[in-house]
């Protein structure tokens, strides 16, 4: 199938979060059983958090300081090397941050820029702002389809009328495979395209499981 008949899907992440990774991987499931293209968006938890840091936990406020670098990382390479590099990159940085539970370092930057290809001289731009305002235009992008009370992933689709649906999520463990995936992107697609539908909800009683 051609990408001009696959309905474009854009998907807006940041490496750091475990349920954006999870999502994702479904997502590229669906590829496979639904005729939808997944084009990949950075977001930022950091960018998102930064006006309320003194609201938020001391764990997660370390976590914030941690989490430009691989954005940035991936924003350059995008704006260095094309919009077809984030999805490769994204998995091959989201593979060792959460399958291999080693998190962020230096080192897994850099095995994962090798793994697809890409200089390792992108690494650099973890501690430079020097893409940043691109970085907060895609960030903003995903976040004016979806609203202020959200966070990563984003998803956007395009809708009867012709503009496009945005939702938060879905959060899902383990990401379903198969008819599975099929089936959770149709009753996605379903409940989003409802007007006035916001939110469907429960308490998380387990943790990623990237099996």
């Amino acid at each position: 199938m051609s990408d001009s008949s696959r309905t474009p899907a854009d998907f807006w992440f940041d490496p750091l979060c475990p349920w954006a990774w999870m999502t994702s991987r479904w997502m590229l499931e669906v590829e496979k059983v639904r005729p939808v293209e997944v084009r990949w968006h950075v977001m930022s938890l950091a960018v998102l958090n930064e006006d309320r840091l003194d609201e938020l936990p001391e764990e997660y406020r370390r976590a914030m300081e941690g989490a430009w670098g691989p954005v940035r990382v991936v924003i350059a390479a995008q704006q260095k090397y094309g919009d077809e590099v984030v999805g490769p990159l994204y998995t091959a940085l989201g593979t060792r941050i959460h399958n291999e539970g080693r998190g962020i370092t230096p080192e897994v930057i850099l095995e994962a820029l090798d793994a697809v290809g890409l200089p390792a001289a992108l690494a650099d731009y973890a501690d430079s702002d020097t893409y940043d305002a691109e970085l907060r235009a895609s960030h903003g992008e995903g976040i004016a389809k979806v609203g202020q009370d959200v966070g990563t992933p984003v998803i956007a689709v395009p809708g009867a009328d012709g503009e496009q649906i945005a939702f938060f999520g879905p959060v899902v463990t383990p990401a379903p495979k198969g008819e599975d995936a099929a089936r959770l992107w149709d009753g996605t697609l379903m409940v989003a395209s409802i007007p006035g539908f916001y939110e469907i909800k429960r308490t998380r009683t387990k943790g990623p499981d990237f099996s």
